[in-house]
């Protein structure tokens, strides 16, 4: 059985003017997630600027969501590293907290190679008895790609390697990936503009950075695929478009925290090495959001 199906948000994690965590709007922030019908929180992702927190921020934001999300809906907890050592140990630590499952990304820097990737996965997943979904995303780790034959034979061989989150943006892969997994595989989109396309290949559902401000529409996307709505779900994924485009004009998450804040919503400041947004690309931004409904 699948982590979770349909729209899981990669929440931003809120900071304070002083760079402190923001925990009273982050509780604020997982509420309207709940309430705007998304099926699971992905904590501590990339959207979560876990790069910048320190190992125990980065463990005490995964405690408190689970904490506060308290059984409603799936909390899945990102653990990964370039280090093995620390992603065991941040995977173990999630484990205690209370995560239903972990979502690991392919190690940045060192450039493994495909048995690298193999061994390295195992290992984190040998470590913990709860699911691991694996997070392929090559234009964040310096290009390295799990290739769709060292995803199958994960899924395969590791009981608890149950998916990955493709961020690669190569459907073709995908669906080679899909074509080899026999079933083995839950798909899951790691970009917005290609939800549906993925869920057409088979996918799960979608870890949105789009969730985070328009919860419901991301929801509804998968939901009214699986309800046989294809049309339905196709209108507001191109919909969306122009409001995703703009959500990534600047590396995540500067666009997304800058709409939560138009949106008063307070996800606070980000952490350098991330700047704000440049005044063209918010206006961009303000722009795409009133024309999507939700500013």
């Amino acid at each position: 059985m699948a982590v979770f199906t349909g729209a899981g948000v990669a929440i931003v994690t809120p900071f304070k003017e002083n760079g402190e965590v923001n925990y009273e709007e982050f509780a604020k922030q997982i509420e309207l997630q709940i309430a705007g019908e998304t099926d699971a929180i992905i904590v501590c992702g990339t959207t979560g600027e876990a790069s910048t927190l320190s190992h125990e921020e980065h463990l005490d934001v995964i405690r408190y969501c689970v904490k506060v999300v308290n059984g409603r809906i799936p909390v899945v907890a990102g653990t990964g590293s370039n280090c093995t050592e620390t992603a065991v140990y941040l995977s173990q630590e999630a484990e205690k907290a209370g995560a239903d499952a972990l979502l690991v990304v392919t190690p940045y820097y060192n450039k493994a190679t495909q048995k690298g990737l193999y061994e390295h996965f195992k290992i984190v997943a040998d470590s913990v008895k709860i699911p691991v979904i694996l997070y392929n995303i090559p234009g964040r780790t310096g290009g390295v790609n799990i290739l769709p034959e060292t995803v199958v034979r994960l899924c395969t061989e590791v009981d608890n390697i149950v998916g990955v989150k493709d961020a690669t943006g190569n459907i073709s892969q995908v669906a080679k990936m899909m074509a080899l997994a026999n079933g083995k595989v839950d798909l899951y989109s790691g970009n917005d503009d290609q939800i549906v396309p993925i869920l057409s290949l088979g996918g799960k559902g979608v870890i949105s950075v789009l969730s985070n401000i328009a919860p419901k529409q991301t929801h509804d996307i998968c939901a009214k695929y699986f309800e046989g709505d294809v049309e339905g779900s196709r209108k507001i994924q191109l919909d969306a478009v122009e409001l995703i485009d703009a959500l990534f004009c600047e590396v995540n998450p500067i666009p997304v925290k800058k709409a939560l804040n138009l949106m008063g919503l307070n996800a606070g400041i980000l952490r350098r090495p991330l700047t704000e947004m440049e005044d063209a690309n918010a206006k961009k931004l303000e722009k795409a959001m009133k024309e999507f409904g939700i500013l």
